[in-house]
């Protein structure tokens, strides 16, 4: 089994920064992929990017590329999610997600690959 913990979120003004971490514990996979989606309300889950943990491989959605920056700490077991000139459609519950699969390009972008799920963080943009 894998624990997945978030942290970071928060109210940040547009333009602004913010840092996420997930932290995992439990089993962990060499062969891991691990992501970050959101979910603002009333909208589905979406896909922010993802990470293999062994290669350290990242993959963004085109609309997020430049601004979001998925990497790892393999001595920490963390992954973090770094977003930069934040805008309020950024707002939105984010969830760091994993699956000891190594997911292909085509299957990582969807939610319903990943086994593992943290408790989700609050991001909140003020313009």
């Amino acid at each position: 089994q894998v624990q997945l913990v978030e942290s970071g979120g928060g109210l940040v003004q547009a333009g602004g920064s913010l840092r996420l971490s997930c932290a995992a514990s439990g089993r962990t996979f060499s062969s891991a992929t691990m992501g970050w989606f959101r979910q603002a309300p009333g909208k589905e889950r979406v896909f922010v990017a993802a990470i293999r943990w062994s290669s350290g491989v990242t993959y963004y959605p085109e609309s997020l590329k430049g601004r979001f920056t998925i990497s790892r700490d393999n001595a920490k077991n963390t992954v973090y999610l770094q977003m930069n000139s934040l805008k309020p459609e950024d707002t939105a519950v984010y969830y760091c997600a994993a699956t000891e699969d190594t997911l292909s390009k085509r299957i990582l972008t969807i939610s319903e690959w990943y086994n593992y799920w943290g408790q989700g963080t609050q991001v909140t943009v003020s313009s």
